[in-house]
């Protein structure tokens, strides 16, 4: 496990995400910082979820989503 800061770049992308999606709010904000950093990370990234709609859509096919 490891911490990574929201740093200025993470945020852009973020933002770009959120875009590219049609999504807005702070409902989404988290969960777009969250879909940034398993984008980044060395694959196979996998992101533990209890609501996968907005997570599929920020993330596409690149990261496994596991319901919980």
């Amino acid at each position: 496990m490891s911490v990574e800061p929201v740093i200025e770049d993470i945020s852009s992308r973020a933002i770009e995400l959120l875009r590219d999606a049609r999504l807005h709010g702070r409902k989404y904000a988290i969960d777009a910082v969250v879909a940034v950093t398993a984008l980044r990370s060395v694959r196979p990234a996998i992101v533990l979820r209890s609501d996968e709609d907005d997570m599929s859509q920020l993330c596409g096919e690149a990261v496994q989503l596991v319901p919980v």
